[in-house]
């Protein structure tokens, strides 16, 4: 029987290289006032390793059944939550609302691809890291905001 969750560094290291680089370049782009920042860059950033990391595992699962290509239907699943998630993206006010959320849904879909193959490893690292990048670079993002303030009150933006 499967184990139903194995720690796994590899995939640890993996998801979490990409969260780092995420925040760092939304950090630019928050510093910048533009409409991605930190959060929305690093759902993104994650979205595409689970994805990737998904496909590796898929691709070593299923190595041995000639015929069977189980990516198929999850190719149209990561097509598919794109629509969705520009759906979730609105200009209110000449402001863009929901990126995050649209980041957000993206990334879901992949941990849900993820419980869906049995990769339950990657399904709950990436849901740690979901929330971490929700609640913990929240709390990151605001002290950048106020130097983004600052940065465009003298007129250096």
């Amino acid at each position: 029987m499967d184990q139903i969750f194995v720690v796994n560094i590899d995939i640890i290291l993996k998801l979490s290289v990409a969260v780092f680089l995420g925040i760092i370049i939304g950090t630019e782009r928050l510093l910048f006032r533009k409409e991605a920042g930190m959060k929305t860059h690093a759902l993104v950033s994650l979205g595409a390793a689970v994805f990737v990391v998904i496909s590796e595992a898929i691709a070593l699962k299923y190595a041995g059944n000639v015929g069977v290509d189980p990516t198929r239907i999850a190719s149209q699943v990561v097509v598919g939550i794109g629509f969705l998630g520009a759906g979730a993206i609105i200009l209110q006010d000449n402001k863009l609302l929901g990126l995050t959320t649209a980041g957000g849904l993206w990334v879901t879909a992949g941990i849900g691809m993820a419980a869906g193959f049995g990769f339950f490893d990657i399904a709950f690292i990436s849901t740690f890291l979901v929330l971490f990048i929700l609640l913990v670079v929240y709390f990151l993002e605001k002290p950048i905001r106020k130097i983004s303030s600052d940065i465009e009150k003298s007129g250096f933006n």
